[in-house]
């Protein structure tokens, strides 16, 4: 089951829901507003982005929204801290859409061409 988290207005959440929708994959879209992820989910979500990049802090980067106003809460603090601020924060720090494939496989941001490989 492929599962969305963000929120329902932002932009890149809506071409991502529609993505999937185009090509019938069904989705369960969870709205961070309503529902953050659970500790086990962030962390498969990290582990699955670590496996695509070459680190654990270069996910954790990768998955912090630089244009948020909050950014600077987060930018200067170490690896470790990063990951424990990106957690508590979610709504505020996190770049949406996060698509997850199982416990494996998750992208962050607009990522058609990995969710294309998906089925």
């Amino acid at each position: 089951m492929i599962q969305i988290f963000g929120t329902l207005k932002n932009f890149d959440v809506k071409t991502a829901q529609r993505w999937f929708s185009e090509r019938r994959i069904s989705v369960q879209f969870v709205d961070l507003k309503e529902k953050e992820m659970s500790a086990g989910e962030f962390e498969s979500v990290v582990q699955a982005l670590a496996r695509e990049y070459s680190s654990r802090s270069e996910a954790i980067e990768e998955m912090i929204d630089k244009k948020s106003k909050d950014y600077a809460s987060i930018a200067y603090l170490d690896d470790a801290d990063k990951a424990q601020k990106l957690f508590e924060n979610q709504l505020k720090l996190l770049k949406q859409p996060i698509c997850r494939n199982g416990k494996d496989r998750a992208t962050i941001g607009l990522s058609q061409k990995v969710w294309e490989t998906w089925k």
